[in-house]
């Protein structure tokens, strides 16, 4: 019955495993993106990183535009559009057009990003990613929402100008929450969050808590998850350990700080531990138990799982198939987490 389930995506970052070149990795991007429309799954999130090989992509927007072509019914998203280094009302205006030419099965997430070199090689600085962020924030709400936009504010400053394209659906925006800051900005403003891979149940409960106690309304919360599945818990468990730190390890070691100040990277096959415990890598029973386990604790109403644990495409993309038809075909909202109404992302998802 529509409403008894969860939303659930497929969460690509693109990664540069060591050895594939880019096209391998972007055309195995996109195959997993087109197996997981096969497999049932609701909605493609893809991610944005700039100038290293955590991940290939550069323009979420841009490559979510190619697979809207390569799909015919999918959500696609960003998982997130990184708002600080990038004008907000060119970003509307991007989101408004695969809007329209999509039918509406373009989703727009947009997050603050970091305190990386992007700021200074885009001009935009770290006062786009500090104080300047609500601003960015609203008007690219402003923008979205039209028919015109204006700006006076500290870092943006123009007359009204005509919004075109306007939404044909609405792109229904999510906003990426690490912080309490950031679950202030999404409350007052009635986004929901995309929450991330590195929180474990308990905290992504407390930040959905925390966003109702200022005041934000009831809507589907993305929870962000690896997910491998195997024949058993060992053999899951033993692939991602020996293939996802070969990722992990240049991949962190490309953030560069603004400010040049040193950073050690997170040890990648800590990391990697981690990420087995906390999420579902194991056989369908255990994929099954730990999402529906998020479901119930959380309050988060869509899960997003990065499936692309191994760097090998068909490895994925039998990963993305077994997840559709062993794990995510199961899944059921609880009891006390209603699906309420649906969002216009979604009502285009069914087209």
């Amino acid at each position: 019955m529509i409403g008894s389930r969860p939303r659930v995506g497929v969460f690509l970052p693109a990664p540069g495993f060591p050895g594939r070149s880019a096209s391998e990795v972007l055309e195995g991007t996109v195959a997993a993106a087109v197996a997981a429309e096969d497999a049932g799954f609701d909605a493609v999130w893809l991610a944005e990183h700039h100038f290293m090989t955590y991940g290939l992509c550069p323009s979420a927007v841009t490559l979510a535009g190619y697979v809207l072509g390569a799909t015919s019914r999918i959500t696609v998203g960003t998982a997130v559009s990184v708002l600080s280094v990038q004008h907000p009302v060119a970003l509307a205006e991007q989101a408004l057009l695969l809007d329209q030419v999509s039918g509406g099965r373009f989703r727009l997430g947009v997050g603050r990003g970091g305190p990386w070199v992007d700021l200074e090689v885009f001009g935009t600085g770290p006062e786009r990613l500090e104080a300047g962020f609500a601003e960015s924030l609203d008007l690219l709400l402003a923008a979205l929402a039209g028919p015109e936009v204006r700006a006076d504010g500290p870092v943006f400053r123009f007359r009204p100008v005509q919004v075109v394209p306007g939404p044909w659906a609405g792109v229904d925006p999510l906003l990426a929450v690490t912080s309490q800051t950031g679950i202030g900005l999404a409350a007052e403003r009635g986004l929901p969050m995309l929450l991330g891979l590195h929180a474990d149940d308990g905290e992504k409960a407390r930040f959905v808590r925390a966003y109702r106690e200022r005041g934000g309304p009831e809507v589907a919360h993305v929870s962000t998850h690896l997910a491998h599945v195997a024949d058993t818990a060992a053999a899951a468990q033993a692939e991602v350990r020996e293939s996802l730190p070969r990722w992990l390890r240049p991949g962190l070691a490309g953030y560069t700080r603004y400010d040049g100040a040193p950073r050690v990277p997170r040890d990648a096959d800590e990391y990697t531990d981690l990420l087995c415990r906390l999420h579902p890598v194991g056989d369908p029973a255990l994929c099954r138990a730990r999402l529906g386990r998020t479901l119930r604790r959380t309050g988060a109403r869509a899960l997003a799982l990065m499936v692309e644990t191994t760097g090998e495409t068909a490895r994925t993309c039998e990963n993305v198939t077994r997840l559709g038809a062993e794990v995510v075909a199961a899944l059921a909202l609880p009891p006390a987490c209603p699906a309420g109404p649906r969002t216009a992302g979604e009502v285009g998802a069914t087209r």
